[in-house]
């Protein structure tokens, strides 16, 4: 069975991050979806909210598992056994500073792969910063995270 990575900070998790497990299924027969504690990047919501929030949104995929992380990427794979990852592209910036860790994940471990999947169009404009930006002014999310998630993101409106 081949199995993939899907890892991301997913703060929240939205519609584009479930194109992309939608279409990683298709080619795997196991994604891990990695939430990763990220503390440098100062994520929102807490590591164990966002492993709630992938959880609630891919309850529905058989073969999709949900587990929060907090080393180098390499060692999270190599400790799994699984060499492939899954990244997102929405546009040709992403692509660069994708291709870069990619590059840098293939330095460290020889084995490693990077696979690039692109969200449908109608996701393509959508990344966690844009929901949390709509979050913050009190606006309408509902088009652009899963639907599962919008009772959640409303108990939680009032921290932002």
């Amino acid at each position: 069975m081949k199995a993939c990575i899907y890892p991301g900070t997913f703060d929240p998790i939205t519609n584009g991050h479930i194109d992309v497990i939608k279409r990683a299924t298709k080619i795997f027969d196991n994604v891990i979806v990695a939430v990763a504690k990220s503390e440098s990047k100062n994520p929102f919501f807490s590591l164990d909210d966002r492993i709630k929030m992938a959880k609630i949104s891919t309850k529905d995929f058989l073969n999709v598992e949900v587990v929060g992380f907090e080393n180098l990427l390499v060692d999270f794979a190599k400790s799994r056994d699984i060499n492939t990852v899954i990244r997102g592209l929405r546009a040709v910036s992403d692509f660069e500073y994708e291709l870069q860790i990619g590059y840098a994940n293939a330095s460290l471990w020889d084995k490693f792969e990077t696979v690039y999947l692109m969200p449908s169009l109608k996701n393509a404009f959508i990344s966690s910063s844009i929901v949390r930006s709509v979050l913050k002014h009190n606006g309408d999310v509902s088009k652009l995270v899963p639907s599962e998630i919008l009772a959640f993101l409303g108990e939680n409106r009032q921290c932002m």
